[in-house]
């Protein structure tokens, strides 16, 4: 009897969860999907095919580029570095890398603008150079590169702390150099870990709305992201475009889903090492 009150607790408790997850997740999803194809596929692949829309794929996955790797060497370095070595400030540097975590993504933004702003701590002297930072492609990237910057480290930083420094140490004995012991021992050891933590980083560079909304200027065809040239036609009551335009960005959401799944699936057990901090 008790066997089947757990059995039975166990359904209801599955299936409420599928439930909620069916209202919150797959009911929206595929209401984006239905309203960007409710006038029909010519309308659907018009707005896609519009050349704003294309220069804000563009620039997302241009943003992703540049920002994704940059963080992926950062919390290679930064995760080696306090997982592998003592040293003073250590648990400031852990901070500091979850910081964007704690802030908002505006208030992320913001700091680019009293940085670079024209009236900036540094705005009048990077007038002076020339260089435009502030509704330029330049901010963009550095919004986005502070709020992906923990993806990486934090994904590495407990697996590597996991690990040890038993194969290093070994390493090094046998005669191995710095960069020979990086490569041929640390790297194949924490690959997993950090392709997850990439996958990570690259949804969240390609989806990130509110840093760089602060800094892009919302200029049409040169610094809207996907993000904000979804919001653009939808204040403009072009749903159809906002729509079709979101479904880019779901599509690329259920890519790095199912690209994540399969590492999971593939690598639980290291997976698991990550996650157990």
């Amino acid at each position: 009897m008790n066997a089947r009150r757990l059995s039975a607790g166990r359904l209801a408790l599955i299936a409420s969860a599928l439930i909620a997850l069916s209202l919150i997740v797959v009911l929206p999803l595929a209401m984006v999907f239905h309203e960007a194809l409710r006038q029909g596929a010519g309308a659907y692949v018009a707005a896609l095919a519009e050349p704003d829309a294309w220069a804000a794929m563009r620039l997302t996955l241009l943003v992703a580029a540049i920002s994704v790797p940059l963080n992926a060497v950062f919390g290679l370095a930064a995760a080696w570095t306090i997982a592998k070595f003592e040293f003073r400030g250590r648990s400031l540097l852990v901070t500091l890398i979850d910081l964007p975590f704690s802030i908002s993504p505006v208030v992320s933004g913001l700091v680019w603008v009293l940085l670079f702003g024209v009236n900036g701590w540094l705005g009048p002297l990077m007038q002076e150079l020339g260089i435009r930072v502030i509704f330029n492609i330049t901010g963009v990237i550095l919004a986005t590169l502070l709020v992906t910057l923990p993806f990486v480290a934090r994904e590495l930083i407990p697996l590597m702390e996991q690990q040890g420094g038993d194969e290093e140490t070994a390493a090094i004995t046998l005669g191995a150099g710095p960069w020979t012991t990086f490569f041929r021992v640390t790297l194949p050891n924490v690959k997993w870990g950090l392709l997850y933590g990439v996958l990570l980083c690259n949804a969240r560079a390609m989806g990130e709305f509110g840093a760089v909304s602060v800094v892009s200027g919302h200029i049409r065809g040169l610094t809207n992201t996907l993000p904000l040239h979804v919001e653009i036609l939808y204040n403009e009551y072009d749903f159809v475009g906002a729509f079709a335009v979101a479904t880019v960005l779901a599509g690329l959401a259920l890519v790095t889903l199912g690209l994540k799944s399969a590492l999971e699936w593939r690598h639980a057990g290291e997976l698991a090492a990550v996650r157990r901090h």
